[in-house]
């Protein structure tokens, strides 16, 4: 697999916030959304073999734990972190996979967590989500739309409610984006649209959803890497 990336973290997002975690960050991505903050993962990187990875992941957590598969988009390497997810699980991990939906997840192993990235219209990449694959979304797993705008939080609420998310999938998570050029202060000044009024919004529309601030850009410099 191309990787760019393998490191331990607190887990900054989803309902797995606050724990350790191992990040296993893959190379490529067929997105371009307007508030990417990890525009270096789209080339670049380096070969590593199933048992590379996996030694480096027991090296960095040698006792189980939780392991995200995450880019640019892992499914573009299918062939690949297919079996080394499978292999993740039997060596007695949790793995959760970040992905976009755009490509297929029929495939994926069910016992996998896929924590599912909506695309909204201000992303750019509106309409890129693949409505195929919400059957093959289980009551473990997540969704979530990274919000800029009131537009982008229309969007969200009204495809929550559509496709009944909050019945389909363990947590449907709010967003709210991050400047991507965020650097220097850890605080919520950086966000595109303000944490506050988005909560607001979901309280006044009784919206069964997770806000979900990353909370690793409060922790460490929004701009770090390997965080």
């Amino acid at each position: 697999m191309q990787i760019t990336e393998i490191f331990k973290s607190i887990q900054g997002e989803s309902t797995y916030t606050g724990l350790p975690c191992v990040f296993v960050r893959l190379t490529g991505c067929n997105l371009r959304c307007s508030w990417c903050d990890s525009e270096y993962t789209f080339t670049g990187g380096r070969k590593m073999s199933q048992q590379q990875i996996l030694a480096e992941v027991e090296h960095l957590s040698p006792t189980g734990g939780l392991v995200e598969i995450t880019g640019g988009e892992p499914m573009l390497q299918e062939r690949e972190v297919l079996p080394f997810m499978r292999q993740l699980l039997e060596t007695g991990y949790r793995v959760l996979l970040e992905t976009s939906g755009e490509r297929p997840l029929a495939q994926v192993p069910v016992e996998v967590v896929k924590i599912v990235d909506v695309k909204c219209p201000d992303s750019a990449e509106g309409g890129s989500f693949n409505l195929e694959n919400l059957p093959a979304m289980s009551s473990h797993d997540e969704i979530k739309f990274v919000l800029a705008s009131r537009g982008d939080y229309q969007f969200a609420r009204d495809f929550v409610g559509q496709h009944n998310l909050a019945k389909r999938v363990n947590a449907v998570l709010f967003s709210p984006a991050f400047r991507k050029d965020a650097t220097g202060s850890r605080d919520a000044s950086h966000y595109l649209l303000d944490p506050q009024q988005l909560a607001e919004w979901m309280l006044a529309d009784n919206v069964p959803a997770r806000l979900s601030l990353q909370m690793h850009k409060f922790i460490w410099d929004p701009a770090q890497k390997g965080v």
